[in-house]
């Protein structure tokens, strides 16, 4: 069955001796292409480092990571930044748009990086400004965005390249319950026509009526799934 990305048996483990500390044991998970999937647990459960693993930010101290059928770590060193920029998207907290650029130019940044400028590039910022509903915004700066409206800004950014995986980190948490939800049923649409397969770690039990598979960390370890 073809996944957009998996785990399989992660552990990352930092220090040594007395000071070792296990912050991830043998985590294993697999993601299709169109499935929005949750990440659950307390603070210190593992979420932020599991999914700075997926993310290629952080090396697992053993277990592989497979993006797009690729295995990340299997001797070799790839090229970890471009497969981020290539491959991925990423949804935070808050939104980290930059303060002196537009909405647009906000979405531009990351089509430049992968080498799409000029016309190509102005054209699919402009669509996906419209298809996440925010195109009367385009020349605003964050400033003078609504918090929903920077978040829905942040997620057309994490589209621009057109990734396999989008990965967020508590995008509702700034968030009131209505536009959390709002957000949320913008990810639920988004895996459904897009294809894209989008991970959320999150502690908020409101936020996952959308999803469709949820699993729960705790101490590093998985200790449900649904």
């Amino acid at each position: 069955m073809e996944y957009a990305i998996e785990a399989q048996y992660l552990s990352k483990t930092y220090g040594e001796g007395r000071t070792r500390v296990e912050v991830l044991k043998d985590v294993s998970l697999a993601v299709r292409p169109g499935e929005l999937f949750a990440i659950m647990g307390p603070s210190g459960s593992g979420k932020t480092t599991l999914l700075t693993i997926l993310g290629l930010v952080t090396e697992p101290t053993h277990g592989r990571v497979i993006l797009d059928e690729e295995n990340i770590y299997n001797g070799r060193r790839p090229d970890l930044q471009c497969l981020r920029r290539e491959k991925l998207g990423f949804i935070f907290q808050l939104a980290n748009l930059i303060p002196f650029l537009t909405a647009r130019e906000n979405i531009l940044l990351p089509l430049e990086l992968i080498g799409i400028t000029g016309k190509e590039a102005r054209s699919r910022a402009t669509e996906l400004l419209k298809y996440l509903e925010v195109a009367d915004r385009a020349d605003h700066h964050p400033e003078q965005l609504s918090g929903g409206e920077k978040q829905r800004v942040a997620i057309a950014r994490a589209l621009a390249n057109e990734p396999k995986v989008i990965l967020a980190d508590e995008p509702t948490a700034s968030l009131d319950t209505e536009r959390g939800l709002s957000v949320m049923r913008l990810l639920r649409k988004l895996s459904n026509e897009k294809r894209t397969a989008i991970l959320v770690v999150t502690h908020d039990t409101r936020m996952i009526t959308e999803v469709d598979q949820v699993i729960h960390l705790q101490d590093g370890r998985i200790v449900d799934t649904g």
